[in-house]
């Protein structure tokens, strides 16, 4: 057996979802991913992927060796390149991950002109509201908003973005505008849980930090859900700045308590670290980091 090949076709499988939808991502009979995949479990005498209907769940053993596998087959890859002379050419996938919005509205006006200037780079861009690990999903670069806590990560700042709390006109009329954090506990609020940068209730008085909540009326897993409960009416959201531009400058929301909003959050472009980098990942870091930084700027 090869155990490169099969630990590829279980990453596919995983990453696919399923048995069939890893075949068709390796343009290769289900059959045949099934029997690798079997092959595998029997080799390592531990059972790693568990088949349902709704697809397949790894076992505890099955996402260690996951992990595993993804680390030797980025190893194996990069030395492979590095001996062909890869690591000098601007060719090749590349894998980028952003949160959601931040990537639709700064990432996504961009990304067209790169690709148009590398052709022989493939962009893969994940967009999702909570960080991944560089390592486990193989990511050549990320953007994360908010202060970093990994410090092997290699760190290129682009910007800042302010955390603000708003409501909807509608709500405002009908339960009064507050005018200090402590006013919060007497208004409904909608909570926002299931990002790790998500902004808190935090505010700034005589230069240090409190934090007052709205009473829980909704909670949420998603941005957009809390933005469209917070035009409804529903009560106050707390959201990063770019998230409700549009909606603060149509008037849509309202933007409360702005003298008591903490610190911007730093936005930064990371990768890990690699020596030597990439070609095709400093190309992309020198492309997008300045302009970025003038789209947030601007």
């Amino acid at each position: 057996m090869d155990r490169f090949d099969a630990m590829s076709v279980l990453l596919a499988v995983v990453d696919a979802g399923s048995l069939s939808a890893g075949a068709r991502r390796l343009n290769a009979p289900l059959a045949t991913v099934s029997r690798k995949v079997s092959d595998l479990e029997k080799h390592l005498g531990a059972r790693l992927v568990l088949r349902t209907r709704r697809g397949l769940t790894l076992t505890e053993e099955g996402r260690a060796f996951v992990v595993a596998s993804r680390r030797i087959l980025d190893e194996l890859d990069a030395a492979e390149r590095q001996a062909g002379g890869d690591y000098g050419a601007l060719r090749g996938g590349l894998h980028v991950t952003a949160p959601i919005v931040f990537g639709e509205r700064f990432l996504m006006p961009i990304v067209p002109e790169f690709l148009k200037d590398q052709p022989d780079i493939s962009l893969r861009l994940s967009l999702i509201d909570r960080q991944l690990s560089l390592t486990d999903e193989h990511i050549d670069v990320a953007v994360r908003i908010g202060h970093l806590t990994d410090s092997a990560l290699v760190a290129t700042r682009v910007g800042a973005v302010r955390r603000v709390i708003c409501a909807s006109p509608d709500y405002l009329a009908r339960h009064g505008v507050p005018h200090k954090p402590d006013d919060l506990a007497r208004h409904d609020g909608i909570s926002f849980q299931g990002f790790a940068t998500a902004p808190e209730w935090r505010y700034r008085r005589d230069g240090a930090a409190f934090a007052v909540e709205p009473r829980p009326k909704l909670s949420v897993n998603t941005t957009e859900a809390a933005i469209q409960a917070g035009l409804a009416g529903i009560g106050i959201i707390r959201v990063l700045s770019y998230q409700v531009a549009e909606h603060l400058g149509s008037g849509a929301l309202m933007e409360l308590l702005p003298q008591f909003a903490p610190e911007p959050l730093p936005v930064n472009v990371v990768h890990g670290p690699a020596d030597p980098l990439p070609a095709k990942v400093r190309c992309f870091l020198d492309w997008v980091a300045p302009r970025l930084r003038a789209q947030m700027a601007s």
